[in-house]
């Protein structure tokens, strides 16, 4: 809360989300939306201009107030079920802008190192560079400022709904927030390619992996914290199922602000489950958590401890370890931490 706030107050209702947003305001909006270039290129083509980017504590409080506002006005209605998918929706807005964005600002960086290896001193090159130089970090800016709206909005959706927010396809990759989550084909592209230093997190490798219709999540948060205590640095990979035991996990990562790779099953072709788990050995982790599923599990544990070659140190957790699935009644209106 600035001093200005403080110093005046409330004189009234309509200022008490003003105050909240200001109170909780976090630092990735005030980098995002609070120090913008002096000139900018709105779109493709445009001249240069000052334009002004959206306040961070209103760009904070509006972002999180539409996810917060669907499961608000559907919950103990006849629409409850459909608020996540709602709310997916508009996540996942901000999230196909900022990778549209993503591949626009690739483009013109390449184009900017093509016409970087041209000497041609004349006026015009120059003006064509710089040109192209604020094209590209415009695009930039903007993307940012999706990313962190998306993220915001990721963070209110896993606290109204109770699991992480994912794209259908692809990596939620972030350069203004530590926690992301990055599919197996970006993450083995970006090691083989060093494509770009976000998709290529770095550190111990910690795998989990366990049945959709596992209900005991604090046990996975528990033995997930131990772990990070002993590994402060690690590398989460889980084998990419929305519900379950990775969903737990990632959840667990994006509260802890742990990258996390999700190893799907895409584009594997036959026997596709078996050749994501020999990738997943190949990166060589430090430690595993399994819990009792099906042979998909129980090939992981078979790789992770083979009778001589690198072992893995196994955590295996059965389904008689799990307690019953009690629910839990959804809180309304929770902003994220």
């Amino acid at each position: 809360m600035s001093k200005q706030t403080a110093s005046h107050g409330v004189s009234s209702f309509a200022d008490l989300p003003e105050l909240y947003a200001e109170l909780i305001e976090t630092p990735d909006f005030v980098a995002s939306f609070g120090d913008p270039i002096p000139l900018t290129i709105s779109e493709a083509g445009e001249e240069p201009a000052e334009h002004d980017m959206p306040e961070p504590i209103a760009a904070q409080a509006e972002c999180g107030g539409v996810i917060a506002s669907i499961f608000d006005l559907f919950t103990d209605t006849r629409l409850e079920p459909l608020a996540p998918e709602i709310a997916w929706g508009f996540v996942n807005s901000f999230h196909f802008v900022a990778s549209k964005l993503e591949r626009q600002e690739d483009r013109l960086a390449d184009q900017i190192r093509d016409m970087a290896r041209r000497l041609e001193p004349s006026e015009v090159f120059i003006n064509e560079l710089e040109q192209t130089q604020l094209e590209c970090q415009s695009i930039a800016e903007q993307r940012a400022a999706m990313e962190a709206m998306r993220d915001y909005g990721a963070a209110m959706y896993r606290t109204c709904c109770g699991r992480p927010w994912s794209p259908a396809k692809g990596s939620r990759a972030s350069q203004v927030t530590t926690a992301s989550q990055i599919s197996a084909l970006d993450f083995l592209r970006a090691r083989a390619e060093r494509r770009r230093d976000r998709y290529d997190p770095q550190g111990p490798i910690v795998v989990v992996s366990g049945p959709q219709d596992w209900h005991d999540g604090p046990l996975i948060w528990t033995r997930l914290d131990q772990i990070r205590t002993r590994i402060p640095r690690m590398l989460l990979v889980t084998t990419g199922q929305r519900k379950g035991v990775d969903a737990v996990a990632a959840a667990w990562a994006a509260q802890r602000g742990v990258p996390c790779v999700a190893f799907g099953l895409w584009g594997r072709g036959k026997g596709k489950g078996f050749k994501r788990n020999r990738d997943i050995a190949d990166l060589r982790p430090v430690e595993a958590i399994l819990c009792e599923g099906s042979g998909i599990q129980s090939s992981l544990y078979e790789l992770f401890n083979p009778q001589n070659g690198h072992r893995v140190p196994t955590h295996v957790f059965m389904r008689a370890d799990q307690k019953p699935d009690v629910p839990v009644r959804r809180k309304r209106r929770v902003i994220p931490a």
